[in-house]
């Protein structure tokens, strides 16, 4: 090979949580042969945190710390610190809007809420999928087999299948259901019943009911803290550390300023369907799908007037989002200092404010996430709107949180943010794990181990948690042929309990 190409034993593609995770298990390991590269500037990958020119961060969606894995808590509380001197405990309040009112999560236990008509709908639903269910003969084809089979018609029809479609950009029928898990509440019969007789609210489902924030910094703070921890001298960021090229017989990786870098074993966070077209095998890489993600948040002036909620869900069309998260309430630092003066941009109808002078808070925050794909567009046009050039998507999710009652008219608006990603959300398309079962194994005939939220393209082990722990789990594979459970069995990983049984490795004990 030329000499003027930089040799590595382990290279790693991508500084979020799985790169991050393979990183500090190679440095545990003590392993001095490796290195980190990112095109961005700093780490954190798609869990990164953004602040806008006024001082309000927002993450790049609903993030929450919930773990399945001791090593994941051990990790995060060294990178961050531990305890209530670092993090806020918050319940996770989750709400879905829907016929003009508030519906508690989980939608299926709480059809109490409704108006009549629709609770009947609802019953009679889940009273013929109960019947249908016990009679089948086989499982469900997809997930709106599943969504009708377990939910019944009404609860389909009201919520599941417009809501899943605003999530995932395609309609249900294209997904598989073998990544649910933990991720969909089913349906209790005689409690949804028993919950409408007594008129009662029924909340709090889920595996993060409880879950913890950052005091400062957002969830991009956890993983700056964590690459912190690592070598300097072994992590690279910025523009010209972007991958443009891969020669997969000479082991070569070009960077976009040139570089080559030639290595022993790589573990890739890039989108799989990227790599597979860059290896010519563009025919796999078509079949696998992912939706893109817009991130739009709004800082306001004033106090929030929502209480506890966190997590609040839109299935209907009066809005471009399907989630809402009321971001200031996970930390107050998310906002600036109350006593920080700035102008109003628009007011919450979207009507100037030119005469606005600047005034103090306090201040509150909502982070809106819409999702687009090509079944799925989003309005990009833009215009003039309250003073900037914002594109039309802005202007839509601001008058879809006037519809939703998340703003007032009057509301004075004082920070906008939009960020989109391309690479949003991995659908787990009733195709993708044919592809999966042929694409993994062809790369690792290269030495290249395609790894993350993207790099695996399984949702159903794509959380922070599972991102970092497919990365760690990845470095023991590299170097010591070790099983990778998180990456093969999803199914067992996503059983807390399980996992106390079969997962003993802890982020401290690798030191001992």
């Amino acid at each position: 090979m030329p000499g003027d190409i930089e040799k590595v034993g382990v290279l790693i593609i991508g500084a979020g949580p799985t790169g991050l995770g393979a990183a500090t298990r190679v440095n545990q390991h003590g392993h001095k042969d490796w290195l980190i590269i990112d095109q961005a500037d700093d780490a954190g990958g798609l869990a990164c945190t953004d602040t806008t020119p006024e001082g309000f961060l927002f993450d790049m969606g609903g993030h929450v710390i919930f773990s399945h894995y001791q090593y994941f808590d051990e990790l995060i509380d060294a990178a961050v610190g531990s305890g209530p001197d670092f993090w806020n405990t918050l319940e996770r309040v989750s709400y879905v809007w829907i016929k003009d009112r508030w519906v508690a999560y989980p939608f299926q236990n709480n059809v109490s809420a409704l108006p009549k008509e629709d609770q009947i709908k609802c019953l009679i639903g889940l009273a013929d999928a109960k019947v249908a269910n016990a009679v089948a003969q086989t499982k469900p084809k997809n997930f709106d087999e599943w969504i009708e089979r377990v939910m019944g018609a009404g609860i389909a029809d009201m919520f599941m299948r417009p809501y899943n479609f605003k999530v995932w950009a395609v309609p249900p029928k294209k997904m598989q259901c073998e990544w649910l898990g933990e991720r969909v509440a089913t349906v209790d019969i005689t409690r949804a019943i028993s919950n409408v007789i007594n008129n009662k609210e029924d909340a709090g489902w889920g595996p993060n009911a409880v879950f913890r924030f950052p005091l400062e910094g957002g969830t991009g703070a956890i993983w700056k803290g964590v690459a912190k921890l690592l070598p300097k001298e072994n992590q690279r960021y910025g523009p010209k550390n972007q991958v443009t090229g891969i020669d997969k017989d000479a082991q070569v990786v070009t960077l976009q300023d040139g570089k080559k870098i030639q290595y022993d074993a790589l573990i890739s966070t890039l989108p799989l369907d990227i790599m597979m077209t860059w290896l010519g095998q563009k025919k796999q890489a078509d079949v696998l799908t992912h939706s893109s993600s817009h991130i739009i948040g709004i800082g306001i002036r004033g106090q929030c007037p929502h209480g506890l909620k966190c997590w609040l869900y839109f299935p209907e069309d009066d809005c471009p989002f399907y989630r809402t998260t009321v971001f200031s309430h996970y930390a107050k630092k998310n906002c600036p200092a109350d006593d920080v003066k700035m102008r109003t941009v628009c007011l919450g109808d979207g009507s100037e404010t030119p005469d606005s002078k600047e005034e103090s808070g306090p201040y509150w925050s909502l982070m809106f996430e819409v999702s687009e794909s090509y079944c799925k567009p989003v309005n990009r046009e833009s215009g003039k709107f309250a003073g900037g050039t914002w594109d039309g998507l802005v202007k839509e999710t601001i008058q879809g949180a006037l519809n939703t009652k998340l703003i007032s008219g009057s509301d004075q608006i004082v920070s906008i943010y939009h960020r989109r990603l391309e690479h949003g959300y991995p659908t787990p398309s009733v195709e993708r794990d044919g592809v999966l079962v042929d694409a993994l194994p062809f790369l690792r005939q290269y030495n290249i181990w395609s790894r993350g939220r993207f790099g695996s393209y399984k949702y159903e082990v794509g959380n922070q948690d599972h991102s970092l722990m497919l990365g760690v789990e990845c470095a023991d594979n590299v170097l010591f042929g070790a099983k990778e459970l998180t990456l093969n069995h999803p199914n067992i990983v996503n059983a807390k309990k399980n996992m106390e049984l079969l997962y003993s490795k802890t982020f401290h004990a690798s030191h001992n």
